[in-house]
């Protein structure tokens, strides 16, 4: 039986719940997730067909056809006859609702609400092209403006009061003290490394045993769409590392588990939401005023080294950005401060007393 790697194994699960998702739809629905399977990946996939799966619920809740009762019903001629104001009321739809399987009030913001068109328009330009549908509503329907976000990161001063909590415990409750003197080293060779490499939370908790490289201070990691790379990582990272590693090797994992770089109490393979939990508690103690998630930690390692060796495209490759314009867009307010910085850099007169005019 082969093994299989974490990242491996988790795309498994998501084309699994797939699987189970459309296996409840009309054929037309796996035609189409067959179709994208060699261009999307498997979270991607995954997230459309629960956003279909929402919006074939929306169908049957507000049809006036009595013989839509389930998904199967929504046949193609269903599909034809919806047209874009249908769509548009779906949208609004969700801006404000009630969730008919749990009765929770919902609401979504226009992030979400440009991902579920997203996930119809994708289905809908399947159907038309191969001539399954008469029109795509969705191409009529104008995508929810975005606003920018302002980059979250931390600056030196925090991140050295950052890691001296995750180290010292400082500000903690009471109760997290106690948990914090049993993971305390664990924990401060996630943080530091994330801090010194930029990588996602999905290339940390992947990581294995044989994926580190202490004499090459380097990290072999699986990028987003299974890409293979090798990063490296600061001395303090490799202290903080070697020390964990000591503590690791005295950890019986559980079965499963047994070459995962970092494991939890339960010895099993630390999990994302155990990282962002870790992230947050961290966070809450040393700079309150900023909610700095793992992704936080990301940009601010990679503020630092845009700073440090102001090589934009440096900055791109390590954090493992296919197109450096997704690097520019994140750092272009470090490009704003540079240029003032830079402002009397180059002297055009001296004045009387020898100081620029």
């Amino acid at each position: 039986m082969p093994e299989y790697n974490y990242h491996e194994q988790a795309d498994m699960q998501k084309l699994n719940y797939v699987d189970q998702i459309i296996s409840q739809m009309p054929r037309y629905v796996t035609q189409f997730f067959r179709g994208i399977s060699q261009t999307h990946a498997p979270g991607t996939r995954l997230m459309y067909a629960r956003e279909i799966q929402h919006f074939f619920d929306y169908i049957i809740d507000v049809s006036y056809d009595k013989n839509i009762t389930s998904y199967m019903d929504i046949s193609l001629d269903v599909l034809s006859s919806i047209d874009h104001e249908f769509i548009e009321d779906y949208l609004y739809h969700l801006q404000t609702y009630k969730d008919p399987k749990t009765g929770v009030q919902r609401k979504n913001g226009d992030t979400t609400l440009k991902r579920k068109l997203c996930a119809l328009s994708v289905m809908y330009k399947y159907l038309y092209k191969h001539d399954k549908v008469t029109e795509n509503p969705v191409s009529k329907v104008d995508m929810p403006k975005i606003n920018e976000k302002a980059i979250v990161r931390m600056d030196a001063a925090e991140t050295a009061n950052f890691l001296d909590t995750v180290e010292y415990g400082n500000n903690l409750s009471n109760r997290q003290q106690k948990f914090h003197d049993k993971s305390k080293v664990r924990d401060l060779a996630i943080m530091t490394l994330m801090l010194s490499t930029g990588i996602r939370i999905s290339e940390c908790v992947g990581l294995d045993l044989n994926d580190v490289d202490l004499d090459n201070t380097s990290l072999h990691i699986i990028r987003k769409g299974g890409k293979e790379a090798i990063v490296y990582f600061s001395d303090e990272a490799a202290d903080a590392l070697k020390e964990y590693l000591k503590e690791r090797k005295k950890i019986d994992a559980e079965k499963g588990s047994e070459q995962a770089l970092f494991l939890s109490s339960q010895r099993k393979r630390l999990g994302i939401r155990s990282i962002e939990k870790m992230v947050k508690k961290y966070a809450l103690a040393s700079v309150p005023l900023k909610k700095i998630t793992p992704h936080k930690l990301r940009s601010t390692f990679g503020t630092a080294l845009y700073n440090e060796t102001d090589d934009i495209y440096l900055v791109a490759d390590v954090l493992g950005h296919n197109d450096v314009n997704t690097t520019r867009k994140h750092y272009a307010d470090m490009d704003d401060y540079k240029k003032r910085q830079s402002r009397n850099k180059v002297t055009l007169r001296e004045s009387a007393n020898g100081k620029n005019k």
